[in-house]
């Protein structure tokens, strides 16, 4: 689950007045143009029976008509949209770069921000530049305490090195903002990669060695040095990766949750010196913080008392080459993507660079670009049609509880309290993001993410041992997406996610109950998955069920966890039920949750067919047109590694056999493929 910014434009010529009206009247024409059709025929695949296949039935038109592009690893229409969103956010800030802006105002942050990294020729003629006095500055360390320094100073640019450090609600108090320590430092995307012994494990863990040597040897380091230091790099990150907590560890809340004083943190972790870090980033006084892993911060006391300087500062270079190639010189740029990109993902090609630079600038200067995307493509009648679905959305989730057979009247109470409570933010903010302190300059794109970084950390520090503001987002406007927030117990639904195909001003009912009715349905049930329901309705850390309740609900869960991990996703590979189960239980809680506010929307009234299809049989079609997506075998391969989140072939098909609204709606017959009986079905919410 994060940032958004904006304004709009002073115009000082009056060729440019002229040049600027056209551009608008030519964006006024494109947003008039005649809406996307929600169900549409060319999409579904009518060889294969619902009963058989829905996925391929509803979709499989879509997937012919969709083919990956070569960039991609993963092309859905949830990625279609997030796109065609960024081409939106690229014209606009394009818009920006043809006008004159007021120096240090947000537009011309913006724009100059977008165009020192467009400017590729100019990024290749600095070559290292950009980072060579941070690691000049590494090479001078010769202390303890001056590499504890410098790692305070990696992670106030941005850099994650040895561990992490953030600011967020006390678990255990949600009204305040406290500082977590938590477990970091490597390079590939978790620790089982580092501690998998199947096949794709170990070749990847042999090609990363080599990947970190190429990239010291670009960037300037003998060869032979460069294998050395690569080898001692990779011996470093594997012996953190090793006391790391697993993907599915991290979902137990209770587990992460250590509440400890500077001092106490000092008992577990000696060797480091956390009041100097503390000092360092700002910070002196950081009152109760929370020690995420407490035996990852255990191995980093003992590797900073065993590893010698001269290895620490080797790795300390390869966190900045490693963060920084992205943003460097071509060579830099390609060899970085054909590992991460190509080698872990699967994509044919890179990103063109609009893409690449639309995405940083949404990252940095978020809600300045948000405000300029919010004025030009989301109307306020959006907004009010949200806000009747939440609410509709609401008072089903609440029938049902009252309606639970299995759960106590005392744990319902709660419930129903704590869904009440639930905060609703939609499109954008009401406070903007104050982007004045923030510095941007006309020297090198490298150099303002490091200034925009710096200013995102600085003001999270400041925010530390604070009360919580409850106005701030965790995702920009333009974002397409959303989210549940436990300590703030709040979901959010950005503008970028109101849009078809999840979003529809004019369609019927049916169509946005199943496509963006069980989205909301979905970050609702977050609150009351296996990991949101330990919360309580202030947000805290809080066992509020009865155990009998919570036995029940935990058997109830079982079941989709043996659902799912019963699931091949390739033929040598089991979707993984219990690290996917919180987005499985929400999903299974939009499609119930959603499917009843549909029929009180209808109130009894049966609508004629559209395109053949019933109000029915159009819900299910919708939501599963959010899911439809072509998807390469290497990128299945990492997501059902890494992903909390299902596959869309399978949040589909893995969930629609259990719902008996689906059975009739589509007249599934016993002797389907995409029947399941009843002591399948999973009765959660």
């Amino acid at each position: 689950m994060k940032h958004t910014f904006l304004l709009l434009i002073t115009i000082i010529a009056v060729t440019l007045i002229v040049s600027c009206n056209s551009k608008k009247q030519e964006m006024d024409n494109t947003k008039q143009t005649k809406e996307v059709k929600a169900i549409n025929i060319s999409d579904l695949d009518t060889t294969v029976s619902p009963g058989e296949d829905f996925y391929q039935y509803a979709t499989g038109g879509w997937q012919k008509n969709n083919p990956l592009p070569d960039e991609e690893s993963r092309y859905g229409s949830f990625d279609v949209l997030a796109k065609e969103t960024n081409q939106k956010v690229n014209e606009l800030i394009k818009h920006l770069t043809e006008q004159e802006n007021e120096p240090y105002s947000i537009e011309w942050k913006i724009e100059k921000f977008y165009s020192l990294g467009m400017d590729s020729a100019r990024i290749d003629k600095d070559g290292l530049t950009p980072i060579e006095l941070m690691l000049s500055k590494i090479d001078k360390i010769s202390t303890k305490e001056e590499l504890t320094k410098q790692i305070a100073e990696l992670h106030r640019q941005g850099i994650s090195s040895t561990f992490n450090v953030f600011g967020s609600a006390d678990r255990e108090n949600s009204e305040m903002q406290i500082a977590y320590l938590y477990q970091g430092g490597i390079g590939l995307p978790n620790r089982d990669y580092y501690t998998g012994n199947d096949d794709r494990s170990k070749e990847i863990r042999t090609k990363y060695l080599s990947h970190i040597e190429n990239m010291l040897i670009i960037a300037g380091f003998d060869k032979d040095l460069a294998h050395k230091n690569a080898q001692e790099i990779y011996n470093l990150e594997h012996q953190l990766a090793e006391k790391s907590m697993t993907n599915l560890e991290l979902r137990d809340p209770f587990a992460t949750t250590n509440r400890m004083s500077v001092a106490e943190i000092k008992e577990v972790s000696p060797s480091f010196d956390y009041q100097l870090y503390f000092n360092e980033i700002n910070l002196p006084v950081p009152g109760t913080i929370n020690l995420s892993q407490p035996n990852f911060f255990k191995q980093l006391s003992y590797l900073y008392e065993n590893i010698d300087i001269e290895t620490w500062k080797t790795y300390l270079k390869w966190n900045v080459i490693n963060f920084a190639a992205p943003y460097l010189h071509s060579e830099m740029v390609n060899t970085n993507w054909r590992f991460y990109g190509k080698f872990l993902t699967g994509a044919l090609t890179q990103q063109p660079r609009w893409r690449r630079v639309v995405s940083k600038t949404n990252a940095c200067l978020g809600e300045g670009v948000g405000q300029i995307f919010v004025k030009e493509y989301f109307p306020p009648e959006a907004k009010d049609r949200m806000i009747s679905l939440v609410e509709n959305l609401r008072a089903s989730f609440a029938e049902r509880i009252t309606q639970l057979e299995w759960m106590t009247p005392e744990t319902k109470e709660k419930a129903l309290k704590k869904l009440a409570k639930i905060n609703v933010k939609i499109g954008y903010p009401d406070k903007w993001k104050d982007y004045e302190k923030l510095n941007i300059e006309d020297d090198s794109f490298f150099a303002n993410i490091i200034r925009a970084n710096v200013f995102e950390f600085d003001d999270m520090i400041s925010e530390i041992g604070k009360p919580v503001d409850k106005t701030k987002w965790f995702m920009n406007p333009q974002t397409v997406n959303a989210y549940y927030s436990s300590n703030m117990n709040e979901i959010c639904f950005p503008a970028g996610i109101l849009q078809p195909p999840f979003f529809y001003m004019n369609a019927d009912d049916a169509v946005n109950y199943g496509a963006i009715g069980v989205v909301i349905g979905h970050e609702m049930t977050h609150g009351f998955d296996d990991k949101g329901r330990n919360y309580d309705l202030q947000g805290n850390l809080n066992d509020w069920w009865t155990k009998e309740d919570a036995e029940l609900f935990n058997a109830q869960t079982q079941i989709l966890v043996e659902r799912f991990n019963n699931i091949k996703v390739l033929n040598d590979l089991n979707a993984d039920g219990k690290l996917s189960l919180g987005e499985n239980i929400a999903d299974y809680g939009g499609l119930v949750i959603s499917y009843d506010a549909l029929m009180k929307a209808l109130n009894g009234q049966t609508p004629e067919k559209i395109d053949g299809f019933t109000a029915e049989q159009r819900f299910y079609l919708a939501y599963a047109k959010i899911w439809a997506q072509n998807v390469r075998d290497t990128e299945i391969r990492r997501r059902t590694k890494e992903d909390v989140h299902s596959l869309g072939k399978w949040r589909v098909n893995g969930q629609l056999p259990g719902l008996e609204t689906f059975h009739k709606a589509f007249n599934v017959k016993k002797t389907d493929p995409m029947y399941l009986p009843k002591d399948k079905w999973a009765n959660i919410w």
